[in-house]
């Protein structure tokens, strides 16, 4: 089950190699975020720009998963 109190709106600053992401939260904070198996199934782009919502790891907050792009 998704924990929904770790989901932050963010923004992608740079698209890196095997899919990873560098992103932006609101708070300014810089996370290095991967696609969820969702997003790589159904083949949705994420490009520098675009405004996603990612799930931080409960280990690492410098680490995450982008689940959606607005």
């Amino acid at each position: 089950m998704k924990n929904e109190n770790n989901l932050i709106k963010a923004t992608v600053e740079e698209a890196l190699p095997a899919l990873n992401f560098r992103v932006v939260t609101e708070s300014g904070e810089h996370v290095l975020a991967h696609l969820a198996g969702r997003l790589r199934l159904h083949r949705i782009r994420v490009v520098a720009g675009d405004t996603v919502l990612i799930e931080l790891s409960p280990y690492d907050s410098k680490r995450g998963r982008i689940v959606r792009r607005f």
